[in-house]
This record gives C-alpha cells, sequence and structure tokens, in this order.
C-alpha cells in the first residue's frame, strides 16, 4: 500500500474517533502514531519481526515533536495573552467596560446587546481566547439584558456571537497558532486582524439593530442616563484602553523604524500592566489564584491539542498527503476562487463536529498549500497571482479567513463551544436556547466573510502599511 493511501486510511480513523466522541488532541496523536508504525513497517515489507522496529521509531519521532514545537517562542504569547484577559475580569476592568458601554449606547434599539458587543469587542482587544470573552460577558450582561426583558434566548446568542471576536481581533490566541503552523510573521498576522475583527462588531451591531427595530418587544432601548454619568463612567474603561495602546506601540512602533519588542515581548508587558492595574483596584488573593488557574487550565488544553495534532501532522508529511492535496485541487477545472469558497464552505461543515483549534490543526497542513499553490506559490509576485495579491500578502489573508471561519464554527450546532459556554454559566439557559439565540448571526457572519473574500483590502491595509 501506498503512502498516500495509508495517509487516507488513517485520516478516516482519526475522523470515526472524533465523531464518536473522542477528544481532537487524543484522537490526532493516536492516529498520528498509528500512522507513522504502519508507513515504517510497510517500508520493512510488512515483516513480523520489523513490527516492534517499527513501532520504536514511531514512538521516538512523536515523543520529539512536542518539545521541539511547543518550546517556539511564538507559542509563549498564547498564556500571556489569555492572562491578560483573566486578570482584566477579576480586576473588574470588564465590568467597568461594560458599564461605559452601557451609559453610551444603550438608547439606540437593542442598546443593551449593541453595547455588549462593543464591550466585548473591547475586552478582546486584552483577551486572546473567545471561550474566556463568552463565559465573563455571560455573568455580566446576560442579567442586566433579561432583568429590562430581553428575549432571553436572543440575550444568551448575542454574548455567545460576539464573544467570537477574541478569535479575530488581537491578541488572538488562535491566529497565534495559525501563524506558527504556516510559519508566517505573527505580528503582521495579528495586525491583519483588527479592522477585520471591528468589521464583524460593526455587522453584529446592525444586525441587532435591524432585529430590535422589526420586533420590539425583543431588545428595548435603554435610556435615562445623563451626560455626567455617562463622562463618569469613562475612567473605568481607560485602563484597558490603555493596555491595548500600550501593547501596539511596543509591537508596532507607529512613531516609525524597527519595533519596540516582539509580539510575545508585547504580550508580557500587557499581562504586567494589567496585574499592576489589577493591584491597585484592590484585587485579592483568592481572584489573583483565580486568574492564574483559569489561564493554566485554557493554556493546557489548547498546547494539548497542538501537541496531539502535531503528531498527526508529522505522520501526514511522510505520508505526503498535503502534496498530493495540493496538485489535485490545482488540477480542477475550475475558478480559483470558486476552489477557495468550496474550501471555505468545508470548512463550515468541518466546524460542526470540531473545535476551532484542532479543526485549523488538523486541516492547514494539507490544505494551505493547496490554497498558495492556486495563488502561484509562496513567492509569487501580486502581478502573476490568481488572486491578485503576493505570496505573504495571500498567506495573511487565507489567515483571516479562516479564523474567521473558526469564528463562526465556535456558536454552530452540534458542538459549537461558546453555546455550551454561556449554557453553562446561566443555569436558566439550555443549550438549546442559546444555539436558537444565534441562528440570526449566522447571516452577519457568512455576509462578513463573503466581504472579506471580495475585498482583501480590508485584512491587508494594515499589514501592507507594515511593510
Amino acid at each position: 500500500m501506498e503512502p498516500i493511501d495509508i495517509g487516507l486510511w488513517v485520516t478516516g480513523f482519526m475522523l470515526v474517533l472524533v465523531v464518536l466522541g473522542m477528544r481532537v488532541a487524543f484522537a490526532a496523536g493516536l492516529a498520528g502514531l498509528v500512522g507513522l508504525t504502519w508507513i515504517f513497517w510497510a517500508k520493512f515489507g510488512y515483516s513480523p519481526d520489523k513490527f516492534v522496529k517499527a513501532v520504536t521509531v514511531s514512538v521516538k519521532i512523536a515523543g520529539q515533536v512536542p518539545h521541539s514545537k511547543v518550546s517556539s517562542q511564538a507559542l509563549s504569547l498564547i498564556p500571556t495573552f489569555i492572562l491578560i484577559g483573566y486578570l482584566a475580569y477579576y480586576a473588574g476592568l470588564t465590568r467597568a467596560l461594560f458599564e461605559a458601554a452601557k451609559r453610551w449606547i444603550a438608547w439606540v434599539p437593542g442598546g443593551l446587546a449593541v453595547s455588549t458587543v462593543f464591550a466585548t469587542a473591547g475586552f478582546a482587544a486584552v483577551s486572546g481566547a473567545s471561550v474566556a470573552t463568552s463565559a465573563v460577558f455571560a455573568r455580566i450582561a446576560i442579567p442586566e439584558m433579561l432583568e429590562i426583558g430581553y428575549n432571553k434566548r436572543f440575550a444568551a446568542g448575542v454574548v455567545a456571537a460576539a464573544g467570537t471576536l477574541a478569535s479575530l481581533i488581537p491578541p488572538s490566541a488562535i491566529l497565534v497558532i495559525y501563524a506558527i503552523i504556516v510559519e508566517q510573521d505573527v505580528g503582521k498576522l495579528l495586525l491583519a486582524g483588527f479592522i477585520p475583527g471591528a468589521f464583524s462588531a460593526v455587522v453584529y451591531v446592525a444586525l441587532i439593530i435591524g432585529i430590535a427595530l422589526i420586533f420590539k418587544n425583543v431588545g428595548p432601548p435603554v435610556r435615562g442616563f445623563t451626560w455626567r454619568q455617562r463622562f463618569e463612567s469613562l475612567p473605568g474603561a481607560l485602563p484597558i484602553i490603555f493596555v491595548v495602546v500600550i501593547i501596539i506601540c511596543f509591537v508596532y512602533n507607529p512613531f516609525g523604524g524597527d519595533a519596540w519588542g516582539t509580539p510575545t515581548e508585547g504580550g508580557a508587558l500587557g499581562a504586567f500592566v494589567v496585574f499592576c492595574m489589577a493591584l491597585w483596584r484592590g484585587m485579592k488573593w483568592t481572584e489573583f489564584k483565580s486568574a492564574l488557574l483559569e489561564t493554566a487550565k485554557l493554556t493546557v488544553m489548547i498546547f494539548t491539542i497542538i501537541w496531539g495534532v502535531l503528531i498527526y501532522v508529522r505522520f501526514l508529511g511522510f505520508a505526503d498527503l498535503p502534496g498530493a492535496f495540493s496538485d489535485w485541487i490545482t488540477s480542477l477545472q475550475m475558478s480559483p476562487m470558486v476552489i477557495l469558497i468550496c474550501i471555505l464552505l468545508a470548512y463550515a461543515v468541518l466546524g460542526m463536529f470540531m473545535d476551532a483549534i484542532g479543526m485549523l490543526l488538523l486541516t492547514l497542513p494539507v490544505v494551505y498549500p493547496a490554497v498558495m499553490a492556486l495563488n502561484g506559490g509562496e513567492s509569487v509576485a501580486a502581478a502573476d497571482s490568481a488572486f491578485g495579491m503576493s505570496g505573504t500578502m495571500c498567506a495573511i489573508w487565507f489567515g483571516i479567513l479562516v479564523v474567521k471561519m473558526a469564528e463562526f464554527c465556535l456558536i454552530t450546532p452540534p458542538i459549537g463551544l461558546n453555546c455550551f459556554v454561556v449554557a453553562g454559566v446561566r443555569d436558566d439557559l439550555s443549550v438549546q436556547d442559546v444555539f436558537r439565540g444565534v441562528m440570526p448571526f449566522f447571516i452577519a457572519d457568512g455576509v462578513t466573510i463573503a466581504l472579506l473574500v471580495a475585498f482583501p483590502s480590508i485584512v491587508l491595509y494594515l499589514p501592507m502599511l507594515a511593510q
């Protein structure tokens, strides 16, 4: 049996394990180990006395993968970004941000929901985890929306959908993972996420206002705040804005010249600044301990997925499945744009059964080379490319598209993780309630993705300025 055939059989085996309920990290790690053993045993001619040798070689390769990849300096961004978010929450900065958004914006139709989206976008700028963002605002925003008569499904849907913005707005753990897998510049990818993330928030807001205007009882506006009350709310929101400005200035140096530091150093500096602010606001030891524990739990979950999937990715390299898939994609007699749209639709379907990080880690080693080949290769110039952009810009553009698809997958049934988190935080909501509440946001995400595909400049404007 050829290595490519082994790759297809083992990939099918892994997908069956995932559908049966095995965690992606363990399914991918097991499939990778089985696949490596199969390939080496095949090279030894399936000799019974060589099976132990094949297993030994496979275990050694699998054992080297986690350390060699996870020791990458770029991955140290992930725990620092997550820590910033949890420190901001336990220091009370998140509630202050929501209060400021409420006093300034809640007068519009669906005002509290709109305030939630903008506050979530602001919190996403200091937190790299969608799950953490959804959990935080499920505690803060939903009770206030229910108190003034919001439909509970709509309120839950707003929080679950708005929580996905943390996947795109820097600092983003998923963007960091994408950059490491495809070996692209982390700083440029994070920079590229700002405008699409803000654009996604604006589309959500437009949808909410439209729903509130059509269905009067869904999201009543909140009025009565004086200008004095509005301005009094601003100091509480300024710390988060201050942290965002520090990280941006440190990493991208808006004054020109070389950056003042790496994204890793910027994340560490941001975490230190938020920690100082938390101490100044009187954060207690128990709250600090909770922030560290929550950060550790989420970081371990993400790193475990990375470890397992990287073993599978190493097996894919031996099976040469990425090269075969790339050759097949480029041989199709269709427009490159049509093929790209089909790939994005396939992500939408796959995301119904897998978590976002696992989905990207499993698919990108195969899909990314194919997309780059469609455009003309890694080193193609914009004038000679299929999508009208250089290889580097295509990698950034495609990264934002797949991360946006990962956002979409965080709210799609039956695995939409954000929906489970919101339902878990709120005893009065079932998972079915949350899934029904997020359905209108499928339309908003579809519109956003279509516009990002049609107008790549939305994604590439800031990275091109940074060149």
